[in-house]
């Protein structure tokens, strides 16, 4: 009797293990002991991944391998016109922008410059981009869905510093530096005047008188700036930045032999063009210089994109709604620099 009882499981157990491979991708994986005798005892998983622990940090291992390289792979246009500074605190001073730094003759005592602390401060902001991965998706085996969202946010991540620099140059017009003006506006004070690097004019490849009232007007501004003692500065610009309207004039500038009325082109090669499609306005305009060590605008960055997870069994999203999360975080500002290395039109005419 205990030899048939055997023999009566045993085939039971074996036709279950033989249904189990015949619905093996047809739902999640559930986990069946059977336990029907001492002697007979088979772990069946219905096809897909049972999730735990183990499997949940091998997932986001590789998913924090996929941003990472994401991130490595974008560059950014932001390095063309900004310079990244490493920030150790909640915020920084740039006292140092209040002096351009240049020579003096050294008669008598030395000409110490003061620094005005506290004058321009930026603090840190928090960044973030964050994607929730359903448990679901996971014990269904559909991950692949996610490594492209990893790799979407690697690349966001690697972007960040594009985006803080594109919102310094589409507020410019309207938002202080350390002197207490806008950053491109018609009175800054050295040396008890008022300079401008701010024009109003169309970036034009019309006519020489065109081309001299818009780029040949910037180029000549920059050029003749000085600093509070009235030093020349030797400035010579190096970048026409300007939006995707205003590509084909830019080029037209930069490299065409001639202009549109077929005169010579007194401004071929005196500057490379920056397109940046993520300027607001079509008709602005700047000119940069970018040959300095400090550039026109700054990156404060006190925490570089960071890969971060949310696994945790034990969490309430993960108790309550079955779902694990995933993204970046940065802790970072935009600041801008010396306003005598840039001029901006409006090119409002």
């Amino acid at each position: 009797m205990k030899t048939l009882k055997r023999t009566f499981f045993g085939v039971l157990a074996v036709t279950a293990y033989a249904l189990a491979l015949m619905f093996a991708f047809s739902g999640p994986a559930v986990a069946l002991p059977l336990s029907m005798d001492a002697d007979v005892a088979m772990p069946l998983v219905f096809g897909g991944i049972l999730v735990n622990v183990s499997v949940i940090n091998s997932i986001f291992t590789g998913l924090k391998t996929i941003f990472n390289n994401a991130l490595k792979a974008q560059p950014g246009n932001w390095q063309a016109t900004a310079m990244e500074i490493p920030s150790t605190g909640a915020s920084e001073d740039y006292a140092w922008l209040s002096r351009f730094p240049a020579w003096r003759k050294w008669i008598g005592e030395k000409f110490v410059k003061s620094l005005e602390a506290g004058k321009y401060t930026k603090i840190n902001e928090d960044w973030e981009t964050t994607i929730s991965v359903r448990r679901n998706d996971i014990e269904d085996e559909r991950i692949g869905i996610y490594n492209i969202q990893a790799q979407s946010a690697g690349d966001s991540a690697g972007e960040l510093n594009d985006i803080i620099v594109d919102a310094l140059k589409n507020g410019a017009f309207a938002n202080p530096c350390i002197d207490g003006q806008y950053y491109y506006d018609t009175d800054h004070e050295i040396n008890g005047a008022s300079v401008s690097n701010k024009l109003t004019t169309v970036l034009s490849s019309a006519t020489p008188a065109a081309a001299a009232a818009g780029y040949g007007a910037a180029r000549v501004a920059i050029m003749k700036f000085t600093d509070d003692e009235g030093m020349p500065l030797r400035l010579v610009p190096d970048t026409l930045e300007v939006p995707p309207a205003l590509e084909a004039v830019a080029n037209n500038l930069m490299t065409a032999d001639k202009l549109d009325d077929n005169s010579p082109n007194p401004y071929k090669g005196t500057a490379k063009v920056l397109v940046n499609p993520a300027l607001t306005s079509d008709t602005v305009w700047f000119l940069h210089v970018t040959t300095k060590v400090v550039k026109p605008f700054i990156v404060q960055m006190r925490k570089k994109p960071t890969f971060v997870s949310q696994t945790s069994m034990e969490n309430d999203d993960v108790f309550m709604k079955a779902e694990y999360k995933f993204g970046a975080e940065a802790r970072a500002t935009g600041v801008y620099g010396f306003w005598q290395l840039s001029v901006g039109s409006t090119g409002a005419g």
